[in-house]
């Protein structure tokens, strides 16, 4: 069973910025299942925006842990309610 503890909270304008980023994810990963390795411009494409999405995303959870002092632990992780701007600590 998880558990989930609110641990803080970010500005609108913060939310936005990962929601963007949580959406381009999802999308590049729904793509990455239907396109093929046949294409291979658009595959390396996809790769490569994968990647740097992925470092973005990263990078903004790094960021915010460090200015906000979230609460952190083994094996936890945060997420985020997009509606209230609210960050829980997830651990098994």
């Amino acid at each position: 069973m998880l558990m989930k503890k609110m641990v803080g909270q970010v500005s609108p304008e913060e939310k936005n910025e990962i929601q963007t980023l949580f959406e381009r994810r999802n999308g590049l990963n729904e793509l990455a299942k239907i396109l093929t390795a046949d294409n291979a411009d658009l595959y390396e494409k996809l790769v490569k925006d994968m990647g740097v999405t992925g470092t973005k995303f990263q990078t903004w959870w790094d960021n915010m842990a460090q200015k906000y002092h979230w609460e952190s632990a083994p094996n936890g992780n945060w997420e985020i309610n997009f509606e209230t701007c609210e960050i829980f600590l997830v651990t098994p």
